[in-house]
C-alpha cells in the first residue's frame, strides 16, 4: 500500500468568546497568505479579534514545524473557516423588578496551513501590499529577522509629545461657516 505524505495541518479553536461576524472579517484578509505577511497583518490590523487568531496562527505553524518538519518560508493558509458556536445566556436585572436577557455569542476557528514545499503541484503564493497596491511575490517579502521584529515591534515613539499636531488659526472653522 502507498501511504500518501500529509501535507496540511492545522489548529481548532472552540469556544472563543466573539461573534463570528468581527472573527469572519479579519479571516478574510488573511486566507490564501503566506505565513509570514499573516503574523505582519494580524500585528497591526485594528480589530480585538486578531490576537486571537494570531495565536491559532501561530500554534497552526508549530503544528506543522513539529508534524511535518517544514519550515516558516514554505507555510501558507490554505483554508479558514469561522463557524458559530453556543450563545451563553445571562440576564441583567433592571428597574422595578424586570430582567433584561444578555447574549454572549461565541464561535469556532478552524485554520489550515499547507507546506509549500511539499506539495510542488501548488501555485505560488502572491501577496498583496495595500499600502501601495502592487504585488510582491511572498519569497521576497521573507526577511532576516522578521520574527525577531515581530516580538518586539517599535510601533510607537517612547515620548507621547514628540509628534504635535499644529491647528491653523486662519482656518474657515468647517462647518461653523455654513449658513
Amino acid at each position: 500500500m502507498f501511504q500518501k505524505k500529509k501535507t496540511e495541518v492545522y489548529a481548532l479553536g472552540q469556544n472563543i468568546s466573539m461573534s463570528a461576524h468581527k472573527a469572519r472579517r479579519v479571516i478574510d484578509q488573511i486566507r490564501g497568505r503566506s505565513y509570514l505577511t499573516t503574523l505582519f497583518l494580524l500585528k497591526f490590523m485594528p480589530y480585538g479579534a486578531c490576537s486571537r487568531i494570531f495565536k491559532l496562527v501561530w500554534s497552526a505553524a508549530a503544528n506543522a514545524r513539529h508534524l511535518l518538519g517544514s519550515k516558516n518560508e514554505n507555510l501558507f493558509i490554505s483554508q479558514a473557516e469561522v463557524n458559530e458556536g453556543t450563545s451563553l445566556k445571562r440576564f441583567q436585572l433592571r428597574a422595578r423588578g424586570c430582567s433584561y436577557p444578555i447574549k454572549r455569542p461565541t464561535c469556532h476557528i478552524t485554520i489550515v496551513m499547507k507546506d509549500r514545499s511539499l506539495n510542488n503541484s501548488e501555485k505560488k503564493v502572491k501577496v498583496f501590499l495595500d499600502a501601495d497596491n502592487f504585488l510582491v511575490d511572498a519569497d521576497d517579502f521573507v526577511q532576516k529577522d522578521f520574527m525577531n521584529w515581530l516580538k518586539n515591534p517599535i510601533t510607537k515613539p517612547k515620548n507621547k509629545y514628540l509628534t504635535m499636531e499644529y491647528d491653523d488659526m486662519y482656518s474657515n472653522g468647517g462647518a461653523w461657516d455654513k449658513k
